[in-house]
């Protein structure tokens, strides 16, 4: 199995980062794992001209798009800011799921493939909001956006995300060893829902491109 992690704080050292790392060493021997920060990245994340126009990739972003398409496995881990994620990965999905590649709009139909189906993908985020208010407050917005409107969107399954918070006021502290308890369960549990539908989508789009 190929498992391709992405640690998605814009500064090192801290808790996401930590929890990724409790991720990576609980992966079942055998798979292949590779770490991506974002912060060593060198990119735009502006998709300045929309889908209208083609925003060449960066060397970073090639390399990011290839591990993407070679991935059985793929898991994020990031800081809740603002009900989203940081700028910089906000700017990562909008240059790398581009149509054509994770994903296919019909041409005579409002409907669209799941190019990236036969993956599987897991979202670790972690917040200084308790997770009841996350919940009555604000309806899960950040859970169901990841699920459903952009991992899912793309094809991925099953989807599993888990939020940990609250983080401040001693959160991690008092509640370290549960979360890593559980982020470990999720890496000794990865599974792919179709495996057999997992297909190279990277070459088709690069042709497509050129053309």
């Amino acid at each position: 199995m190929n498992v391709l992690l992405i640690d998605a704080h814009p500064d090192e050292g801290r808790y996401c980062s930590h929890l990724l790392e409790v991720y990576r060493e609980a992966v079942p021997p055998g798979a292949e794992v590779t770490l991506v920060a974002l912060r060593d990245l060198a990119f735009s994340p502006n998709l300045a001209h929309g889908y209208r126009k083609r925003t060449d990739w960066e060397p970073d972003i090639a390399r990011l798009a290839e591990l993407l398409d070679a991935c059985d496995h793929i898991t994020f881990a990031f800081p809740l800011w603002w009900g989203a994620e940081p700028a910089m990965l906000k700017g990562l999905l909008d240059r790398l799921f581009l149509p054509g590649f994770t994903f296919a709009y019909h041409d005579n139909d409002t409907w669209w493939d799941r190019n990236m189906a036969g993956r599987s993908a897991d979202v670790i985020v972690t917040m200084d909001t308790p997770p009841l208010y996350l919940r009555l407050a604000y309806g899960n917005a950040i859970i169901h956006r990841w699920k459903k409107q952009i991992l899912g969107f793309a094809g991925f399954k099953p989807v599993r995300i888990l939020p940990l918070g609250q983080v401040k006021f001693g959160g991690a502290e008092k509640k370290g060893a549960k979360w890593e308890a559980k982020v470990r369960a999720l890496a000794q549990s990865i599974r792919q829902a179709q495996p057999a539908k997992k297909e190279p989508r990277l070459a088709r789009f690069l042709d497509r491109k050129k053309g």
